[in-house]
């Protein structure tokens, strides 16, 4: 029995990440970058897959939290016998002085697990099987001196502990018997030489850990936000810079691969790779926050990826190199039996046309951000970057596409994607008209196309028979992503359809607070879950039409909703409340981060909205 989704912590170091159970165990980690192959992967095989498991004697409970304003997590277990504090790092080095351009922190591939009997007495184990490659790999462990190498080809993992480890089979060991005030410690480390991957003492790997929450703590303290929602606003903050890359500047979408939407089903995904949507969303969720650095290097990943300055920008990018074909892991049983597993993604040969305003829009919040005055290399191409994005968005203003969802029952008509069209031309003549080089009859032009597509698209996507904005033209379907649209402009949230839209979303696709993104065919198997991102969009809605005593209580019953340590996967199961999908996913960390914000700039504007909900509901209809 695989373990809830919402088990799961996220350690990293802004090369690759870690996921660690509420037991300690971390049953997920791909070297030396987030979409490297896994070498542990217990999380989707709960027998094949490898893990780094620490097991007590005469367990009785744990409790976790991070350290505060890090990415470490600090994990207490009782036993029968006393109590002990395990920290669990990635250590992160800034480099001095930090670079205008590029990562802000080294990373040394290596993980270090420090536990300490802080009261009684403490005994028992860690225990290091990893199974590379997705366990497509046998190894054989090898004693080199103090450590164990775990060699398959390329691929290398050595153990160090303070305690020499020994041999159990396929694994290394680690015994353990702590007094208080006593500690041991483990380091994994990737791909290093034994001179080069050993950690000689406690000293070393207390500096390490020092250094690293410093990093964390210097990196919080650089946020703007100073609102009522910090914890779970900077909580999402951090998950959102772990999720990136730094030596290239991408942004995965979620730290994992083949965690299933529907159960019983087939939507086992992968989703470590840069989508266009979900970075320059990203982009600006860290920019309204003032992590501006952030927004910029993810400018250079594209500068770096692209090359073509908007001319062929795709859909979804390999964080430093090329996709991966999609394939099944067939001999993996998947988590919970859910299979099958599935590496790499297909939605990259997809026709997704919205990408054109994702990407401008993410560029207009920057150059806001910065009074217009980026960085040279930013600057440089602007005109370029405008004219060729804007020549796709008018190019394609006509084609059917397969729209945000990715569904695979082929390309139609999509609002979301004619909308987000409005927005790639009405952003794009925002910045021309703040910098030089485009000519105001092309501004003007811009403008006109603009126009003619949002008034085909508000009469075109309204059913009567629906009384709402419907997903696609000529549709009687409804698509929680036209809620999307309306926090940017291309819908008011003020306006009669659009508030009839909200209630006719709220009764069809809503379970209370939860929104499913659409319910009709898309060509794959099983019930998804409710999509987490939508939910917070409801609030968006909420808080932009007034109702902004709904849109806090609905946002606080939301965030009630991240596990123990503040993170969300992509879906939430509305019978059981129980995480899905993917974890932890960015998009659903972006849209709480921009739902808090336009949640408290909604109440400074209209004010606070205490009436019942019931109420307020009423008087909106």
């Amino acid at each position: 029995m695989s373990k809830p989704i919402s088990d799961y912590a996220l350690i990293g170091d802004t090369h690759s990440c870690a996921l660690i159970a509420r037991d300690g165990s971390i049953d997920w980690l791909c070297w030396p970058r987030h979409d490297s192959p896994a070498l542990f992967v217990k999380l989707l095989d709960d027998v094949r897959g490898g893990a780094c498991t620490v097991a007590f004697d005469g367990p009785a409970g744990s409790a976790r939290r991070y350290l505060p304003d890090t990415n470490i997590l600090e994990t207490t277990f009782t036993t029968e016998t006393g109590r002990a504090r395990l920290v669990d790092l990635m250590p992160v080095n800034p480099p001095s002085p930090e670079p205008d351009e590029g990562p802000d922190g080294e990373s040394e591939s290596r993980l270090i697990r420090l536990l300490t009997c802080e009261q009684g007495r403490v005994s028992g184990a860690f225990r290091v099987r990893p199974t590379f490659d997705y366990a497509r790999r046998p190894c054989t462990p090898l004693v080199e001196g103090g450590s164990v190498l775990f060699e398959a080809g390329e691929w290398r993992v050595r153990v160090n502990a303070q305690a020499c480890p020994t041999l159990a089979g396929d694994a290394a060991e680690i015994r353990f018997d702590l007094a208080e005030g006593e500690t041991a410690y483990l380091v994994l480390t990737h791909g290093e030489d034994q001179d080069e991957a050993c950690i000689e003492d406690f000293a070393g790997a207390r500096r390490r850990l020092e250094t690293t929450a410093d990093y964390w703590r210097r990196w919080s303290a650089r946020s703007t936000y100073r609102g009522a929602y910090r914890d779970a606003v900077m909580r999402s903050a951090l998950c959102l810079k772990l999720l990136t890359y730094s030596p290239s500047g991408g942004i995965v979408a979620a730290a994992t691969a083949g965690l299933p939407e529907a159960v019983p089903g087939n939507r086992n995904y992968d989703y470590r790779f840069t989508w266009m949507r979900d970075a320059s969303f990203t982009v600006t969720a860290f920019v309204m926050l003032g992590y501006v650095r952030e927004a910029s290097e993810f400018l250079r990943f594209l500068r770096e990826r692209d090359g073509t300055f908007g001319r062929e920008t795709r859909l979804m990018y390999g964080i430093a190199g090329d996709m991966p074909p999609e394939e099944e892991l067939s001999h993996l049983a998947g988590w919970n039996g859910v299979g099958p597993v599935v590496i790499g993604n297909l939605a990259e040969h997809q026709d997704q046309h919205d990408i054109y305003g994702e990407l401008l829009r993410a560029l207009c919040v920057f150059l806001e951000a910065v009074d217009y005055d980026p960085p040279e290399k930013v600057n440089d191409r602007l005109p370029e970057v405008l004219d060729n994005l804007t020549a796709r968005a008018i190019r394609h203003r006509h084609d059917a596409d397969h729209g945000i969802w990715e569904l695979r029952t082929g390309p139609r008509q999509q609002v979301h994607t004619k909308a987000m069209i409005w927005v790639a031309l009405r952003d794009a003549a925002r910045i021309a008209r703040n910098i030089a080089g485009v000519p105001e009859a092309k501004i003007a032009e811009w403008e006109r196309i603009a126009a003619e597509i949002r008034s085909e698209y508000l009469e075109r996507g309204w059913s009567a028979e629906k009384q709402a904005y419907v997903g696609a033209y000529d549709s009687h379907h409804l698509d929680a992503a036209v809620l999307r649209v309306a926090l940017f402009g291309a819908l008011d949230p003020r306006e009669p359809r659009m508030r009839a839209t909200l209630a006719a979303i709220e009764h069809e696709l809503g379970v209370g607070d939860l929104i499913y993104r659409y319910r009709m065919e898309d060509g794959l198997e099983g019930d998804e879950g409710t999509f987490t991102a939508c939910a917070f969009w409801r609030v968006g809605c909420l808080a932009l039409d007034g109702r902004t005593g709904e849109a806090k209580a609905a946002f606080e019953r939301l965030i009630a909703r991240c596990n123990d340590v503040g993170l969300l996967a992509e879906e939430i199961d509305p019978a059981s409340g129980a995480q899905r999908g993917n974890t932890p996913q960015g998009f659903s960390h972006m849209a709480l981060i921009n739902a808090a914000l336009r949640l408290e700039d909604s109440i400074a504007r209209f004010g606070a909205d205490e009436r019942p909900e019931s109420a307020a509901r009423s008087a909106a209809e």
